[in-house]
């Protein structure tokens, strides 16, 4: 294991008091037996934020990381549905093979021999296929795997939702802790695959087992979740899709971040010397806000994550310092995600060139509609869900498909070619979303060809007055942060863009899209406090919201006072989210990017409250 560096005391002396407490309940009172000493610092590697990140990351991080553990998400919640698909045809597939073929297969040999163990939800739907899968590749270069693979099952909850409509949905799994993975380790897995589990998770159970943290060590968990919240989504946090992409070097070589975890509950962000992208306390603050609600409600299986007072510091080149994470206990329902089907959907681009082409367009796109609802009425198939098109039948959609081609002898001059050929039919898959109480789910730690071990959730037989239900206790206040003085605030230019006071990220949540606002300087803060209203975000953004609604009513702000940033959740932004939306952004990529475009004037004046839920 590393070595623990030595750092200011500037910085442990920022450790919150219930942290120091914690520690030092744990250094006396644990007992290992037959496990290694506790470490004091832990270095994770995460190689993966999604199925078909690149394939360079795992070697990057395993040659020049100097990690301890690498990990790698595959998932979400679309992804578990097509595995699903997946495995019906074939019952040996269902989870993501580029783990193993792109990601750690190539690497085995030196994954092995550094002693580096791996954690991974890449498992999907069937993850002791891909720990099989795993094995067999080992074999092949010479490797005996077995014995060190350990696959975590239990979150199947597709039998826990009978109310869905029959025979539409496809799957339905649970968001499991961490805990799991951790008694994985604890057993001697070097391997560890998962199914469906928090992202956060995988960074957290390794952290579990070297520091020995108990269940209600909370704000070590929460410090540990942060970890993992903030390296989850791989090159996100080290300059990725950051605001000021151009001060961001080398995006060919961009560095894959590591988290520097301490059992005190330090957490500092870098990534391998020699690699482009960029580490700083707004490329990390970007991806803290990324995809939240609530920040003071942070809703995990092992703790309730408190945003509130995180900060940041820089802590040197590309090292970036986490403190101020807060823990409350889990709630006591695990969330539990699924698709169904909803129909079918079909796009089709073409292009079409010369003068008047987006009236020529507009006029070749109503006529092939007209026709092909007059051939709808011969045989007999209802209308359009939707345009850009939906519905029910997929033959229906074949129709369609067949007749956009004609155009192009048939009607406006200057189309040139449909981009990609002849449409193709695709599902329409539906998010289902149920919380359901974690009691229903007992995982198990599955080690190929061995033994079973059923795992242990400390939090089942606790009284229900002890867990969290998202709220926050009012006389928890977060210091205010003082105005910024007049001086200050006369050194801002009005009007100007929001870009020139702050750097933002959106994502999304099934169909609500969430924004996160960060000011570029202290003293800005204040400022977008008062200019930076629910309102004015909801009227800037009117056309997403269905047209029935009073989208003012649809817009929450929260505020992140650590951070100096602002959190707006959009909920019924996204047309449905996912796979279910028919719009070009459906998973609100593009939101922040055009919310900095907004003009900050005297016209924005107003307040709003600190949050509203």
């Amino acid at each position: 294991m590393q070595t623990a560096a030595c750092h200011s005391a500037k910085l442990t002396s920022l450790l919150l008091p219930r942290q120091q407490a914690a520690v030092s309940h744990r250094l006396c009172h644990c007992v290992n037996p037959g496990r290694r000493p506790v470490t004091n610092v832990c270095r994770i590697g995460c190689s993966s934020g999604f199925w078909g990140d690149t394939s360079v990351s795992t070697q990057q991080l395993v040659k020049h990381g100097n990690i301890d553990y690498l990990v790698s998400d595959y998932l979400s919640e679309i992804t578990m549905s097509l595995l699903a698909g997946v495995k019906m045809k074939s019952p040996k597939l269902g989870f993501a093979p580029d783990f193993i073929n792109y990601g750690v297969g190539p690497m085995l040999k030196e994954i092995s021999k550094q002693g580096i163990r791996v954690v991974t939800n890449a498992g999907g739907i069937n993850p002791l296929s891909c720990a099989e899968f795993l094995i067999s590749y080992g074999k092949n270069v010479g490797l005996d795997l077995s014995g060190s693979v350990a696959v975590v099952t239990g979150d199947d909850a597709k039998n826990l939702m009978p109310g869905e409509s029959s025979g539409k949905l496809i799957n339905a799994n649970a968001y499991l802790g961490a805990q799991p993975i951790a008694q994985a380790l604890n057993a001697g897995a070097q391997f560890v695959i998962t199914g469906r589990c928090v992202d956060s998770a995988l960074v957290l159970g390794p952290l579990i087992h070297e520091f020995r943290w108990s269940p209600h060590d909370l704000d070590l968990l929460a410090a540990g979740s942060l970890a993992g919240h903030i390296v989850e989504c791989g090159a996100q946090c080290t300059g990725g899709i950051f605001t000021d992409y151009e001060s961001v070097p080398d995006w060919h070589s961009i560095g894959f971040p590591v988290a520097e975890c301490h059992r005190d509950g330090r957490v500092f962000i870098t990534k391998p010397p020699g690699t482009g992208g960029l580490v700083t306390t707004e490329t990390v603050g970007e991806q803290i806000v990324y995809e939240i609600g609530d920040p003071a409600a942070y809703l995990l299986p092992d703790c309730t994550l408190d945003l509130r007072r995180v900060r940041l510091e820089q802590a040197g080149e590309n090292r970036v310092a986490v403190l101020g994470a807060r823990g409350r206990p889990p709630p006591m329902q695990l969330k539990v995600s699924g698709c169904e089907m909803d129909g079918y959907r079909l796009t089709a681009v073409s292009v079409v060139a010369g003068g008047l082409a987006a009236k020529k367009a507009r006029l070749t796109a109503e006529a092939v509609l007209k026709r092909v609802r007059q051939i709808f009425q011969h045989l007999d198939y209802a209308d359009f869900t939707d345009v850009t098109v939906q519905h029910q039948s997929k033959e229906a959609l074949e129709v369609l498909s067949r007749e956009i081609a004609p155009a192009g002898t048939g009607m406006a001059p200057g189309l040139t070619a449909l981009v990609g050929g002849r449409p193709k039919v695709s599902p329409v898959l539906r998010l289902v979303t149920r919380q359901v109480d974690r009691s229903a789910f007992k995982p198990q730690v599955h080690f190929v060809g061995g033994r079973t071990i059923s795992t242990i959730d400390a939090w089942c037989d606790v009284p229900a007055s002890e867990f969290d239900r998202g709220t926050v206790d009012e006389s928890d206040d977060i210091d205010e942060l003082p105005d910024a003085v007049e001086s200050e605030l006369s050194s801002i230019k009005l009007p100007c863009r929001l870009i020139d006071l702050a750097v933002a990220r959106s994502g999304d949540k099934g169909d609500a899209c969430n924004i996160g606002v960060l000011a570029r300087r202290p003293e800005f803060y204040p400022l977008l406090r008062r200019r930076l209203t629910s309102d004015a975000v909801a009227d800037f953004f009117k056309h997403v919201f269905p047209p029935d609604r009073d989208h003012r009513q649809l817009v929450h702000r929260y505020e992140l006072p650590g951070l100096r940033a602002l959190n707006f959740v959009l909920d019924q932004s996204l047309g449905g989210g996912g796979v279910a939306s028919l719009r070009y952004d459906p998973q609100g990529k593009a939101f922040a990017q055009m919310l900095l475009d907004l003009e900050l004037g005297p016209e924005q004046a107003g307040t709003d409250s600190a949050a509203t839920g």
